[in-house]
């Protein structure tokens, strides 16, 4: 077996493969496993890098140390390869998909715990042929969380200020859009605010629309939200954040299926585990077991099956 850590230098504002480096050699000191830290040298570097190492061994762990882009780009180059396993190993500044676990997330931060750990075949989601593990959006969230980081840099306003500044142009832009969308047989034209497909139940810096999704039990559970004003989607968007979109099913629909298409009038950003992509039509289809996540020992989240 080897492991594969793929480090991201520019996760978190700072280079960190020093520190990595050290804490994997520590960490090996008394295994006898092949190990390779491997720092990114680009966007989409990593998938070429894991299915190159894939096919030179007979198994092989993946360690995605970094953020939610780390780790979504680890899941495109380990995604239905039977030999290869990932895992995150969050040194971030964006873990959403750590979340769901809640209180064991902590484990993905453990090296011993991780490199002791066990297999579980999870779902993914394939939007227009790239890799999910967690959720993909279109909409007004996915416009403000694409374009955040347009002002988080700038003077006096901040991580958290972006979002809010990101907020504030894309809503004088206007919520909604006009879009075709289908879910299973169902086709309805309207306009839309957003539509959210969740196989995880973080994202957006701690949005969970979803607090019951799972990893593994074949299902995509969709949220769509009609064209709103300002003021319905200013008293509704904390409850949608909050997971109580059930509870207000005029505002909020709550689908569940496994494929979702749209069209849009003209090119859209499409948020995939917080990257961006743009496109005038969206696929998502969730596919079965289609990775193996290496689930740190001591964690119980998927004790009970679905």
């Amino acid at each position: 077996m080897k492991h594969l850590f793929i480090v991201n230098p520019k996760a978190g504002g700072k280079d960190k493969s020093i520190a990595v480096s050290r804490a994997v050699r520590a960490a090996f000191e008394n295994r006898t496993d092949e190990y390779e830290v491997y720092v990114t040298k680009g966007p989409m570097d990593a998938p070429v890098k894991i299915k190159a190492e894939a096919a030179r061994c007979d198994h092989l762990r993946v360690y995605a140390c970094g953020g939610d882009g780390t780790f979504n780009e680890c899941v495109c180059g380990a995604a239905e390869l039977p030999n290869v396993a990932a895992a995150p190993f969050p040194i971030g500044t964006g873990n959403d998909f750590c979340r769901m676990f809640g209180e064991e997330k902590a484990l993905f931060q453990n090296l011993d715990a991780l490199l002791d750990g066990t297999e579980h075949p999870i779902d993914l989601i394939n939007c227009n042929g790239r890799w999910s593990a967690n959720i993909c959006s279109v909409g007004i969230d996915a416009r403000i969380g694409t374009e955040v980081h347009q002002y988080s840099g700038l003077p006096l306003i901040g991580g958290a200020g972006g979002y809010v500044v990101s907020a504030v142009v894309n809503v004088f832009k206007g919520i909604n859009r006009h879009m075709r969308v289908r879910v299973g047989d169902t086709v309805s034209e309207g306009e839309y605010a957003l539509l959210c497909a969740c196989n995880g139940r973080y994202y957006g810096g701690g949005f969970n629309p979803s607090p019951d999704a799972r990893l593994d039990d074949g299902i995509l559970e969709i949220f769509v939200v009609p064209g709103v004003s300002l003021f319905t989607l200013a008293r509704y968007i904390g409850k949608y954040a909050g997971g109580k979109a059930d509870r207000y099913p005029k505002v909020i629909r709550h689908l569940r299926g496994s494929e979702l298409h749209i069209d849009f009038d003209e090119e859209n950003v499409v948020n995939i585990d917080g990257e961006a992509i743009f496109a005038k039509s969206v696929d998502m289809k969730l596919v079965p077991r289609a990775m193996r996540l290496i689930v740190p020992a001591g964690m119980h989240f998927f004790d009970n099956p679905v």
